[in-house]
């Protein structure tokens, strides 16, 4: 009995093993003990504050405990022991002021967990930790043996590196139930963001209830049916076709919604993108239109023409009259309801992608601005900002918009959300602005992540390293005036929950790291080896998340007449092995070691990543005449 005891006690231990210094964000100093803490039914929760947000933030983190098998006691324990184990939680003013408000400290004991934070955004955070310190088995939902969970002791100081950690989801191209979005804002809440930034009006889809405006819900929320990529594929409405597709989110749900994500410490920002972006809304209201003709909500169809350089043209009016009082009435209304609902400091107005041309032929307009002393449309797009910040603003709101808002001169008070790069954040920082850091280059989220022979080719790229490598605060750049970071996800292309996830993870792991944890802690090889172990945490919670980054890269040139071949991959203790002769398996292949030629002829590359003899990741597949369109 006594060996099979051990032998129990050693499976323990080693499935712990697994979830022992693979934190994400990497915290600021973790330091390793002697101490073995074992988390069963013989463990307390005692909760040293009345503070109602921590007794929230633990009952949420009991529940989740439950799902082991554990019914753990909420009881005051005076004497901790083998048969008495205690979780204490306090909060403690006198802690080091450095841990701010989302901070905490955290130490393992043998019989003893400790969290202890200066308010209690630190205390989830800190909860956030033990959890993944605890064996991956308890990302179940469902009973895990006997509910025992062993962790290591350490002892861990925590902080963050910036106050704003986010991520965007577009409801609009494909929309989201309330159920989805609680399940988003749970996971973000295990990474420690604390921003939702909630895209939820574009040309697809009107999704916020504005009862003031029925006709926004009632019109402007609904799309014909159509299936595949958007783009040309997707023909415009037929004449009496119904509008079947889409949802919106009555006042009562975003409330629901709003209190859900604050029980997880996070902050929602509402965007309601005007004055481009706004077919939807339009399809409504076309009166708030410059030629006030009818419009539909965009099924995904092709409506723009894009040039390559940024520059582009619409083909179907969606841009709001800036010379149409009326649109600062609508405005006004949608705002105020906004307003209302949400709690936080800023409301986005979008701002993006706004066409001008329909302004530079309406006489209407042009009057307007002669009128009003307005030399060109980049002046009358700050001019509708401008006018669209005091109304946010005599909400007791902050506005924040895409960059923009920059054109023609920024409203003051207003801050920007840089996304075209980093420079429009630079220029409004210089101007003392506060600034939220987004840019494409490493936080477009719905760009592809692996090779396109097993991906959703999308019009750009973004590798996980590639994200990793995203510093926030420019050279140069004073950095109380860059808030944080935020990775935004669009999709057009992704039509349901399990697919966000996928795209969302792991690139939110690097971000919350990258707005989380301190500058100098950045290191990707322990970063990339603490993400595999995430990814048996999600595969315990059967979660979707993408592993391309096991997965080659490959990278073509040519040399003369030659097309020459390079492999690489960015974990951890991997070889790439590969054919160019139509054979398989792989490892019975190449082992790959330097670029090679691809030969003329019918025939494709296979390649594929191996970790100790075994393969990781997906095997690729690729003609040689596609190989043959990458060379760049």
């Amino acid at each position: 009995m006594k060996r099979i005891s051990c032998f129990f006690l050693l499976l323990i231990t080693g499935l712990s093993g697994y979830a022992q210094n693979n934190i994400i964000p990497a915290p600021v100093e973790y330091e390793t003990t002697n101490a073995m803490f074992m988390l069963d039914n013989r463990t307390s929760l005692d909760v040293r504050t009345e503070d109602p947000e921590v007794q929230k933030y633990v009952t949420i983190f009991s529940e989740f405990l439950a799902y082991s098998g554990n019914q753990i006691a909420f009881k005051h324990v005076d004497s901790p022991d083998q048969n008495n184990k205690a979780i204490i939680i306090s909060l403690n003013n006198s802690l080091d002021s450095k841990l701010g408000s989302e901070g905490y400290e955290l130490v393992v004991n043998d019989n003893t967990v400790e969290l202890t934070a200066l308010k209690a955004p630190g205390i989830f955070n800190g909860l956030q930790t033990l959890r993944q310190l605890l064996p991956r088995n308890f990302e179940q939902k469902q009973e895990y043996g006997m509910g025992i969970g062993m962790i290591m002791g350490c002892k861990i100081t925590d902080y963050p590196r910036f106050g704003w950690r986010g991520l965007m989801l577009d409801v609009s191209r494909h929309f989201f139930t309330v159920e989805d979005v609680k399940a988003y804002l749970d996971k973000m809440a295990q990474y420690k963001f604390n921003v939702f930034h909630w895209h939820l009006t574009d040309d697809e889809g009107w999704r916020i209830e504005i009862k003031s405006l029925p006709k926004l819900t009632e019109v402007g929320a609904w799309r014909v049916e159509r299936h595949g990529r958007f783009g040309e594929t997707r023909p415009y409405p037929a004449e009496g076709e119904k509008a079947s597709y889409g949802g919106f989110y009555t006042q009562e749900q975003i409330k629901d919604v709003i209190q859900y994500a604050a029980a997880r410490n996070i902050r929602i920002v509402p965007e309601i993108d005007i004055p481009g972006h706004s077919m939807a809304a339009l399809a409504a209201y076309p009166e708030l239109s410059v030629n006030k003709e009818p419009k539909f909500v965009n099924p995904g169809s092709k409506f723009a023409e894009w040039f390559g350089d940024g520059h582009f043209e619409m083909l179907i009016e969606n841009t709001l009259n800036p010379a149409d009082e009326k649109v600062y009435e609508f405005v006004d209304k949608v705002m105020t309801e906004v307003a209302a609902l949400f709690p936080g400091e800023y409301i986005h107005m979008g701002g993006d992608e706004c066409f001008h041309g329909y302004w530079e032929k309406s006489p209407e307009v042009q009057k307007f601005m002669k009128k009003n002393k307005i030399a060109n449309t980049h002046e009358l797009q700050s001019y509708f900002v401008k006018r669209v910040e005091k109304i946010i603003n005599s909400k007791g709101k902050k506005m924040i918009g895409w960059d923009e808002i920059l054109e023609g001169g920024l409203a003051e008070g207003a801050a920007v959300m840089s996304w075209r790069g980093m420079a429009g954040g630079i220029e409004a920082a210089k101007m003392g602005h506060e600034v939220v850091m987004s840019p494409t280059t490493y936080a477009y989220i719905d760009y592809s992540q692996g090779d396109h022979s097993v991906e959703n080719p999308i019009y750009a790229d973004l590798h996980l390293e590639k994200t990793y490598s995203f510093e926030p605060v420019p050279e140069g750049i004073d950095a109380k005036y860059i808030l944080g970071a935020q990775a935004n996800l669009w999709t057009e292309v992704i039509p349901n929950l399990p697919f966000a996830m996928y795209m969302t993870y792991p690139r939110a792991f690097a971000v919350a790291e990258v707005a989380w944890s301190p500058k100098e802690k950045k290191d990707w090889v322990s970063f990339i080896n603490r993400t595999e172990q995430h990814f048996a945490r999600f595969e315990a919670a059967k979660t979707n998340i993408s592993t391309a980054v096991l997965e080659p890269i490959v990278s073509l040139k040519k040399e003369g007449d030659k097309l020459i071949c390079t492999l690489e991959n960015n974990a951890s203790n991997t070889e790439i092995y590969y054919t160019i002769d139509n054979t398989y398996p792989m490892n019975y292949g190449i082992k790959y070691t330097e670029p090679f030629e691809i030969p003329e002829g019918n025939l494709s590359l296979r390649t594929q990543t191996y970790r100790n003899g075994r393969p990781i990741g997906r095997e690729l597949i690729i003609s040689r005449e596609d190989l043959a369109k990458r060379v760049k």
